[in-house]
């Protein structure tokens, strides 16, 4: 099955052996012609599979059984992430809501409440929040600017739009009884944003992403925010990030 979406404003030709995925792009799909082509084989199928199967044990938990269609999926985004590279593109694990036009990023260890925290901001804002990408959204990084990017691939709540909106902060949620926030600087934020970039296994690739990972430390606000989940912490939040 071959088909082309656009992310991160680059037109993309894939080829895949089952149908989930084009399924998943509907609302990204386009006619322009690719300037990134890629296809899926059994065997990175296959390598989602081990990946898988690795985490688990290492978390300690049942391997997890997973159809090839859905596996297909990752491999696509894995493939996507890569070739995104050269068109400084990043794809970073957090998720991303924007108020009033611009856009706040909220990144964490697995469990600690980024969706529940994004939810709160969507409540308390209403009609000027828009959900960019509850989990994997695009950052691309030029010389002066960050632009996050809604895409398909959006978490198990499935919560993005087909938007570019300006990065303005990017947050480090902890959890906390009492609701802080403080201002980091790129030394202090770089471990997590390293932790929460996709890195490739390339050296080239991979000096790109240290190359743009060190763009993202440069030009938006950089916080840490211990939170509970009330409202009190998305008003807090915004009153600080909103300031960049």
């Amino acid at each position: 099955m071959e088909f082309r979406i656009e992310l991160a404003g680059v037109p993309i030709e894939i080829t895949t052996q089952y149908e989930m995925t084009k399924q998943m792009c509907q609302d990204y799909l386009t006619m322009r012609l690719p300037s990134l082509s890629l296809a899926i084989s059994q065997e990175d199928i296959a390598y989602e599979r081990e990946k898988s199967a690795r985490e688990d044990e290492k978390e300690g938990i049942p391997i997890r059984q997973f159809a090839d269609d859905y596996l297909e999926t990752l491999a696509v985004y894995r493939k996507i992430a890569e070739g995104l590279l050269d068109y400084n593109v990043l794809l970073f694990h957090g998720s991303t809501v924007a108020v009033d036009g611009e856009a706040y990023l909220f990144t964490a260890k697995s469990g600690t409440g980024k969706s529940t925290h994004v939810r709160l901001w969507r409540e308390m804002f209403g009609g000027r929040a828009v959900m960019v990408n509850d989990d994997k959204p695009l950052l691309k990084l030029m010389d002066d600017s960050v632009t996050a990017y809604g895409t398909p691939w959006d978490g198990k709540h499935r919560l993005s739009n087909r938007v570019a909106v300006p990065l303005r902060s990017l947050c480090i949620l902890e959890r906390s009884e009492t609701n802080r926030i403080e201002r980091i600087t790129p030394k202090d934020a770089w471990p997590m944003l390293m932790q929460q970039s996709y890195r490739p296994q390339e050296t080239v690739k991979m000096a790109k992403t240290l190359e743009l990972i060190d763009k993202l430390a440069q030009h938006v606000g950089l916080y840490r925010m211990g939170c509970n989940m009330e409202s009190a912490a998305a008003l807090m939040a915004y009153e600080a990030m909103r300031q960049g």
